[in-house]
C-alpha cells in the first residue's frame, strides 16, 4: 500500500487568520481601480472649478483696487504694480492682464479685447487672465481666448470667456 505524506507547517494558522485569497486581492484591485477612474476626473474637475471662482474673486479684488485707486488719484493706474499687485498670480501661475484704456495711449483698436457685438469689451480698463494654457489673443472667439477669465461691459460681466 502507499503512503501519502501530508505536508504539515508546525504552527497551523486558525481558520480565522490565513489571509486572502488570489482572487480576493484581484477583486480589490479591481475594486479600487474602477473608484479611481471615477474619482480622479471628478476631482479634477472640481480643482479646475475652484481655479476659475479663486480668479474671479481676485479680478473683482483687482477691480475695487483699481477704481480706488482712480478715486484718489484722478487717474487710473499704469500697472497693477501702481496698486500694489504686480507680482500677484492667477490660480494657473500667469500674470494677470491689465491695460488701462481711459486713460491710456492706445493707438486704434488692435491691442483691445473684443467680440463681435462689443469692440472693445471695456471703456475703463481690461482686466483678465489668461486661463489654464497660459495664451490668449485680443478676440474673444479664438481657440486660445476660451478659457480666459475676462471682466468686461465695465465691471457687468466677470467670468469665463466661454460662458459670455
Amino acid at each position: 500500500m502507499q503512503q501519502i505524506y501530508a505536508y504539515r507547517s508546525r504552527n497551523p494558522a486558525p481558520a480565522g487568520l490565513r489571509g486572502f485569497t488570489l482572487v480576493e486581492l484581484i477583486t480589490a484591485v479591481a475594486i479600487i481601480g474602477i473608484l479611481s477612474a471615477i474619482a480622479i476626473p471628478a476631482y479634477s474637475d472640481y480643482l479646475n472649478k475652484a481655479r476659475i471662482v479663486r480668479a474671479i474673486a481676485e479680478i473683482k479684488m483687482l477691480e475695487t483696487a483699481i477704481v480706488a485707486y482712480t478715486v484718489n488719484n484722478n487717474r487710473q493706474p499704469d500697472t497693477l504694480g501702481d496698486i500694489g499687485y504686480g507680482n500677484l498670480l492667477d490660480p494657473w501661475g500667469h500674470a494677470y492682464q491689465y491695460l488701462n484704456i481711459a486713460d491710456g495711449d492706445i493707438k486704434g483698436k488692435g491691442s483691445l479685447r473684443k467680440v463681435r457685438f462689443l469692440n472693445p469689451l471695456n471703456s475703463d480698463f481690461d482686466l483678465y487672465s489668461m486661463g489654464a494654457d497660459g495664451k490668449s489673443k485680443p478676440a474673444l472667439t479664438a481657440k486660445d481666448s476660451q478659457d480666459d477669465i475676462l471682466r468686461t461691459n465695465n465691471g457687468g460681466f466677470i467670468g469665463l470667456v466661454s460662458d459670455f
